[in-house]
């Protein structure tokens, strides 16, 4: 029998990833939908959100899937991230990870989310789409 290593689910919705300068205030327009992911660092504000709320004059980055690993995760754990880049980077298939206090997020671009799935099933990883 073949055990799943992990189970995954994606998520509805296409979604961006922004570029603002570090010194902007973080806009209303980033905090729309189910989720969105917000760092500041001394370069850059970073925006993941719904592709449907970003303004055509904002410097981003389109048509992003997102899988999320079913947590929690304990901090414990070791390898997840790079598991799973190194498998979807044998298939050639960039990836945009983002990671919470209880799990990880994978964003895709939805060009390659067939095979992003395919890629995680055939290594025995559970996707639920």
């Amino acid at each position: 029998m073949n055990k799943k290593i992990l189970t995954m689910e994606l998520l509805d919705g296409i979604y961006g990833v922004c570029r603002l300068d570090k010194n902007e205030l973080i806009p209303n327009w980033a905090q729309n939908g189910d989720f969105f992911s917000i760092t500041r660092t001394a370069d850059e504000l970073s925006i993941v959100c719904s592709e449907e709320f970003i303004p055509s004059d904002v410097k981003c980055e389109g048509d992003w899937r997102i899988l999320k690993i079913k947590g929690p995760l304990v901090f414990s754990l070791v390898g997840i991230l790079a598991s799973i880049s190194t498998i979807l980077a044998q298939k050639g298939i960039t990836i945009f990870a983002i990671s919470t206090y209880d799990t990880d997020y994978i964003l895709v671009k939805n060009k390659d989310i067939d095979n992003t799935v395919e890629a995680l099933v055939n290594e025995r990883y559970e996707v639920i789409c």
